[in-house]
């Protein structure tokens, strides 16, 4: 029995899925339990360090079981094990962890485990990164009606605040014909919802001996007949264009929202964070969306207190959240990130500084979304019931928007369509009656 748990993005969830995917098809069972595993596998996330320190602790935690039975393989496979620092540490300091490969290793976990089994050393690889994109893994999707659905790995950014490129190496886009075969095989299989992932989708297209970028990508795959809603992430503000936008307006199965991290609202900040864009081309791409796309809602990444933010920086960031008006935002207090530029920066702001910043800007938020969230009280909107809800005898339905609807409903629901009268808001929380199945 093998147990695999995912740390971090979807890109590491769906990485996940295929890691079940390939155990399963050598005979692998899956559990849910490390108590129960005969092979447990960590797949990891580098973008902070706290997450890393994290794996370390749950790695030793693993040592007892390991003493216990001492064929229990541990491996640790992912963007961690892509920073030699990392392997280097586990080769020193965990002498019973016995596999460590990185991102491009996936496909040859078969070899790996054999290679273990058979010789009775250690498998510790030393960071690799390969420049082809390895097709038609087995998987094993966590849901039987939303999809993740890679395009592209890698990314060419550089954001100074960033270790991904270094872990997950430069861009490669999928072959479209690739991409399509299995985005048809999710719609005959029933999938509802599928999200186009890429670290940063507006970019496909790199190195395709026939040229297509994101938007014609999207037309490919919306020509597709069935009954589905289309989602991607995530989007470089830089790279994406009126050609996009116009794309998603045209397109009944493209949803209605986009996830455009900003990261910051100062123009300096941005350039020290090597985005290559400004506040105001940021703002005339979310105004060209609002004027093509009725009813389009936005959401994004903000980072309070990047190393050097003054005050009068952080007032530039609330006011273009104002601005934009989102629905959602996901913040992060800046935490300082080996390997990245911004790691060098002087940072002379306290951490109290930040954590007050923070709670303005959720503060800000929150006065922007929930007016806009409460207005929609009285619509009927189409959701896709994805599970049951906080309250007891309720569900929770995903707007083509992306924000979430709780209302009264039973389990047979799941992972199908209702249409759902809007009756109320809790915060950022809609609420809600069902009318009737979709």
């Amino acid at each position: 029995m093998a147990y695999v748990h995912s740390y971090g993005c979807q890109q590491n969830v769906n990485d996940g899925e295929k890691i079940r995917g390939v155990l399963m098809d050598v005979g692998y069972g899956i559990c849910d339990n490390v108590e129960q595993a005969d092979l447990i596998l960590f797949n990891t996330c580098a973008v902070r360090e706290h997450a890393e320190q994290r794996v370390f602790g749950n790695v030793g935690a693993l040592k007892r079981l390991k003493e216990k039975n001492p064929r229990l393989m541990i491996g640790i496979c992912g963007c961690m094990a892509q920073q030699k620092s990392v392997v280097d540490k586990l080769r020193a300091s965990y002498p019973y962890v016995d596999l460590v490969f990185g991102v491009d290793g996936i496909d040859r976990l078969p070899a790996i485990l054999a290679e273990r089994i058979r010789r009775g050393k250690r498998y510790l690889q030393d960071p690799v990164q390969r420049d082809a994109v390895v097709e038609e893994m087995p998987i094993r999707r966590d849901s039987g009606f939303r999809a993740w659905l890679p395009i592209m790995y890698g990314c060419d950014n550089f954001c100074t605040y960033c270790i991904v490129p270094y872990v997950r190496g430069r861009e490669r886009s999928r072959e479209p014909q690739a991409v399509l075969e299995e985005f048809q095989s999710l719609v005959a299989a029933g999938y509802k919802e599928i999200t186009l992932l890429g670290q940063n989708v507006n970019s496909y297209g790199k190195g395709l001996a026939e040229p297509m970028d994101f938007a014609d990508l999207l037309n490919l795959l919306c020509q597709t007949p069935g009954d589905y809603k289309v989602r991607f992430m995530t989007s470089h503000p830089k790279d994406a264009s009126h050609k996009l936008i116009d794309t998603i307006a045209a397109n009944d199965h493209l949803c209605k929202h986009i996830h455009l991290p900003v990261q910051s609202g100062s123009d300096r900040v941005l350039s020290a964070m090597n985005r290559h864009y400004t506040s105001a081309q940021y703002l005339e791409l979310i105004d060209y969306a609002k004027e093509k796309i009725p009813g389009v809602t936005f959401s994004s990444d903000i980072i309070v207190g990047f190393p050097g933010e003054t005050e009068e920086e952080f007032e530039q960031t609330l006011e273009l959240v104002k601005q934009v008006g989102y629905m959602q935002l996901f913040t992060f207090i800046y935490s300082r990130r080996g390997g990245t530029k911004a790691a060098e920066m002087p940072d002379p702001t306290t951490h109290a500084e930040k954590a007050a910043r923070m709670e303005r800007l959720l503060r800000t938020q929150d006065e922007v979304a929930f007016p806009r969230i409460a207005a929609m009280a009285g619509q009927t909107v189409r959701v896709l019931v994805e599970g049951c809800g906080r309250t007891p005898g309720t569900l929770n339905g995903r707007l083509d928007n992306n924000l979430v609807v709780e209302f009264p409903g039973g389990e047979e629901l799941i992972g199908s369509w209702a249409d759902v009268e809007l009756t109320g808001s809790r915060a950022a929380l809609l609420t809600g009656r069902a009318v009737t199945n979709a």
